[in-house]
Order: structure tokens, then C-alpha cells, then sequence
């Protein structure tokens, strides 16, 4: 199949590797021109996925509707931030295109895929996600994901497109909540690395997860997911990941946060987005619009963009009134 990936960055990258080696033909683009023809120069990404080889003759495009042109799929691999530009070219396209950004867009409250509907409306849409560390991926390491579409066809093609003997790649019909699962889990990660920058132990980790993880549910359920969906792959799987793992940027964004490093410092040095600090502000709109109770949301938001003390937030989410367990 004619494959055009958009976005080089880690995930990106180990994603191609894993369809050439399925012998694939692939296009690749990115914004970052210099980069996009080191990779084809060197057969290395060193500037997001360092010291792992790449398959030789892959094909780089540096004009993105030219990229596109003959796909049969097209895979997106950008930040959320510019998904929706660089998806603009796809107007006409009536293939599929496999989201594997996870992020919900601020100003319309939607995911990647309502952002797609919006400019690709005859493409058949499917996101993946998962507990899928880029660099795991690219190592062969054993690894589970779900390809998710409310078109069961599209959702088995990406299924086989990328399913090899490391990577295990299952279906879903629950869109919505596949993407809500892998956008949020981010937000949470950063108020895990909080917990590990302030020296805290494993007790208020798991508590914080445990928690969040119902808060995600009840905003994926308000917005129109299915519940059962947040207890697999793209929810508990990839919140567990995201939250614990030392790969994690956005874990370590919070970790840096928790060690009282300033905020702007962080993000000026990050080479790779951490999509945990945009979709901060967007979940916390998100869950005003739908009246949903979401306390750490609510605290990671208001560390990164209200500038509130760690510690306070931290008193302020153990000192909420007693409840029973949801």
C-alpha cells in the first residue's frame, strides 16, 4: 500500500519503520525540512528517535500536498497543535487517514478525528493509541495498541497495516473514547511527575491515578463515550504507562514542574512537544462545558496556567469533602 506519513518526530518515525519493514511504499513528510533529509541522508532520526537505524531508500517529500498526492493511506503524525493546518490538504481525500496524535483541539473541544471530519470529510478515520512508547516500538519491544474507527473496515486496515509479530494492534468502535482516553492520560502524567518532583511515594501516585482515572471516564462518558472503553489499552493501559514510566515527557514535565523549575524554562528546552500541557487547558474547558467534576484536571491546570503552588494543590485535592468511591 502507498503510505504518506506527515510528522517525523519519535512516534512518527518508529511507525514508518515498522511499515517499511511490512514492505510498504512510503512517502515521508515534515515540517522540518533540514531533518526530513538528514533522515534520508543518514538512515538515522537523531533529533527524536537517537540511535535507532532506519530502513534505507525511504522517500521524502518537502511539499505536503505533493506528499499526499498518491496515498492510499495517510498516516498524521503532528502535534496537535498544527493538526489542523496540516490536515487541510486532505479536503479531497478519500482514503484513510490513521490519526496517532493525541490531543483535543481548545477552541472547538474537539479530537483529532472531529478535526478531521471537518477537513477531510470523505476519508475514512481511524486513531491509535495505547501504552506505546515510540523508542519500545522501534526496538521490537513487545507492544499492545488499538486501532479505533466507527468504520469497522477502516479500523481492520490499519489493523492489518501495522500489526507485526512486537506489535500488537487490535480494533474498536468506540472513536470517542479511544481518543479521550489518549489525550487525557497525558494531562494526568504531568500531575504524576508533580508527585515525583515533590518526593512523594508510591501511595500518592497510584491514589492520584486510581482517581484520575475515574474523572476520565465520567468526561468520556459525558461527551458520549462508552465506560468500558477508559479500562483498556487507550485508557487504564496508557494512563498506567504515561504516569510511571521514566520515558514519559510528560511525566517529566511534571517531575521538573514538582521540583520547582519555572514553567517556561521547561517548555523552551523540550525538542518534543509534551501534548499533557496543551490538553491541560483543553480538558479543563472540556469538563466545564459538560458540568463534569474533574479535580486533577482542575490542579494541573491550575499549576501550569494559573501558576498555583504544588504543594497547595496538592492540599486542596486532599482536602475536598469526603465522598464515597466512584
Amino acid at each position: 500500500m502507498r503510505i504518506s506519513i506527515l510528522g517525523l518526530g519519535a512516534w512518527g518515525t518508529a511507525l514508518a519503520r515498522q511499515l517499511q519493514q511490512a514492505e510498504h511504499e512510503l512517502t515521508l513528510w515534515d515540517h522540518d525540512t533540514p531533518n526530513l533529509r538528514q533522515v534520508a541522508a543518514t538512515g538515522r532520526n537523531e533529533k527524536y528517535l537517537p540511535g535507532i537505524d532506519l530502513p534505507p531508500g525511504w522517500r521524502v517529500e518537502v511539499e505536503l500536498a505533493r506528499a499526499c498526492r498518491e496515498a492510499d493511506c495517510v498516516l498524521v503524525a503532528v502535534p496537535s497543535k498544527a493538526f489542523r493546518e496540516v490536515t487541510r490538504v486532505l479536503a479531497g481525500f478519500a482514503g484513510i487517514v490513521l490519526s496517532v496524535t493525541k490531543g483535543i483541539e481548545y477552541e472547538t473541544g474537539l479530537t483529532m478525528s472531529g478535526v478531521l471530519r471537518a477537513n477531510a470529510p470523505s476519508a475514512r478515520i481511524v486513531a491509535l493509541s495505547g501504552p506505546t512508547f515510540a523508542l519500545e516500538v522501534a526496538r521490537n519491544i513487545p507492544t499492545a495498541a488499538v486501532a479505533a474507527s466507527e468504520d469497522p473496515g477502516a479500523a481492520q486496515a490499519a489493523q492489518s497495516l501495522l500489526h507485526r509479530p512486537a506489535f500488537r494492534i487490535y480494533t474498536c468502535a468506540d472513536l470517542l473514547g479511544v481518543e479521550l482516553g489518549g489525550a487525557v492520560k497525558n494531562v494526568i502524567a504531568i500531575g504524576a511527575g508533580v508527585c515525583d518532583g515533590l518526593g512523594f511515594g508510591d501511595n500518592s501516585k497510584a491514589a492520584l491515578v486510581t482517581r484520575a482515572s475515574a474523572e476520565i471516564r465520567r468526561l468520556g462518558v459525558a461527551c458520549g463515550a462508552r465506560p468500558e472503553t477508559f479500562a483498556g489499552l487507550s485508557g487504564i493501559g496508557d494512563l498506567v504507562v504515561t504516569c510511571f514510566s521514566r520515558l514519559s515527557r510528560n511525566r517529566l514535565l511534571g517531575e521538573r514542574v514538582g521540583r520547582g523549575e519555572p514553567l517556561s524554562a521547561i517548555l523552551a528546552a523540550s525538542v518534543a512537544v509534551a501534548e499533557g500541557y496543551p490538553t491541560a487547558r483543553a480538558a479543563w474547558q472540556l469538563a466545564r462545558r459538560h458540568g463534569v467534576a474533574t479535580p486533577v484536571i482542575d490542579e494541573v491546570y491550575a499549576m501550569l496556567y494559573e501558576g498555583k503552588d504544588t504543594l497547595r494543590a496538592v492540599q486542596d485535592l486532599m482536602n475536598r469533602d469526603s465522598k464515597a468511591e466512584d
